[in-house]
């Protein structure tokens, strides 16, 4: 190794030369994301996610259809980005004149954010009609989408079609949200927040190898244990934290499949979902699938008592006793026991959802069930836990403790992957 001593104006201009020299570098390792920009009123988070995308080091450039601009500024959006939009079709300032394969080929990835009726329909059918549409059909990087519409666009038949069409095509989707809309109206077509959809491109680029060949079967969101056809039981289990870890270990290379109860989340593409209600219905999916899993994780918050009897018909209040409703109810069988008992065990980690003494009750409960590790959070502390966008955890080996603080539950789920990960491969080797 040779050190080279300078000072002053040498020393000064060695320093510029360096940091020209990190800065390509750098624009070298940072993913180029194009950013398409449909024509919905959710085009005003344009700006934003442009900037949750540069903040996680990407490279952005925006491709603005003609319909956007009425929404969102194109020089706002050079501005953020660092970059001039592009929008024409026939631009002669393009590489020779062909702006949509030279973008294409510079995309490590296609994010269409918002995804409007409209824009899924025209990628549906294979239409090229202007620029973003013909980097579409042009393009071999992943694509991505951002629903964005009202609640009954969404869910017209035609829109339900054209989803299953461009899903089936091999685009990968992110959201909608539920929530309050721009019309005023409440339900499904929100577009999910720019830092969501920033970090879920991301994340998904980055596929790595260490546990391919490695199958995990991961259970995930509440039952519903059916009183009658309009009652049930269930919990505040909203499914967050469970995908989280699904794709957590998808982009660890790990072959995924998710036995989920009933939840409104947005379902992380390249994962197989067998989708359930009861209890007894997670058990009998996870049975049917545990003998080709090498890792086994209940993240899923199951019942743990179910009605001794469904009724067929509704429940008059007529007919009940003076007294009010009583209910019987009969214990459900304890999953990830049962899996952790098999002759054919696998790598067996389980969640606990506490409300006081939480890693007492945890290590008592690792040992109990026989389980290789468990997962411990205190849902008392109304700021983490079921249904909230954070969590904090600690995660319990025999022998070793690892405590998670508050972050996000995809950054947990990312913590957590790694450390089972690599307690799994020590003891399979």
């Amino acid at each position: 190794m040779y050190w080279l001593d300078v000072a002053g104006p040498q020393r000064r201009a060695l320093d510029l030369v360096v940091d020209e020299f990190a800065g390509i570098v750098s624009a070298m390792q940072a993913p180029h994301i194009l950013l398409g920009i449909g024509g919905g009123i959710a085009a005003y988070k344009a700006p934003e996610l442009v900037r949750q995308f540069r903040k996680l080091g990407a490279e952005i450039i925006p491709v603005v259809t003609e319909a956007a601009t009425h929404l969102v500024s194109p020089l706002a959006l050079q501005a953020v980005s660092g970059n001039t939009p592009r929008g024409k079709l026939w631009d002669a300032d393009a590489e020779a004149g062909m702006g949509h394969i030279e973008l294409a080929r510079w995309a490590d990835a296609l994010v269409i954010a918002p995804a409007t009726a409209n824009r899924l329909a025209t990628m549906a059918q294979g239409s090229a009609q202007d620029l973003l549409s013909t980097i579409y059909l042009a393009t071999v990087a992943p694509v991505f989408i951002a629903p964005a519409m009202n609640t009954r666009m969404w869910e017209h038949p035609a829109t339900v079609r054209n989803v299953e069409t461009v899903l089936g095509d091999g685009v990968r989707m992110i959201g909608p949200d539920d929530g309050e809309q721009a019309c005023g109206e409440f339900g499904p077509g929100r577009m999910s927040e720019p830092d969501a959809i920033a970090e879920w491109v991301l994340d998904s680029l980055e596929i790595s190898n260490l546990l391919s060949g490695v199958n995990v079967l991961l259970t995930s969101g509440p039952t519903r244990e059916h009183i009658d056809p309009v009652r049930y039981i269930t919990n505040k289990s909203s499914g967050k934290q469970g995908f989280a870890l699904a794709t957590a270990f998808r982009q660890l290379g790990a072959d995924v499949k998710v036995v989920t109860g009933p939840v409104h989340v947005a379902r992380p593409t390249g994962i197989e979902y067998v989708d359930v209600q009861s209890a007894s219905e997670m058990k009998s999916a996870v049975e049917a699938e545990v003998d080709q899993a090498d890792i086994f994780i209940a993240v899923a918050a199951v019942a743990d008592y179910r009605p001794v009897q469904a009724l067929d018909q509704k429940i008059k209040k007529s007919e009940q006793n003076k007294d009010g409703l009583v209910l019987e109810l009969t214990e459900n069988d304890d999953i990830v026991k049962f899996v952790a008992n098999r002759a054919k065990k696998p790598f067996v980690v389980g969640f606990a959802a506490e409300t006081r003494e939480a890693i007492r009750f945890a290590r008592e409960k690792r040992a109990r069930k026989n389980l290789d590790a468990i997962v411990v959070n205190d849902v008392s502390d109304t700021r983490i836990g079921f249904d909230s966008a954070e969590n904090a955890v600690t995660l319990i080996f025999e022998g070793k403790e690892v405590e998670l603080p508050q972050m996000s539950k995809n950054a947990i789920a990312k913590r957590l992957a790694d450390e089972i990960s690599q307690r799994f491969l020590h003891r399979s080797n």
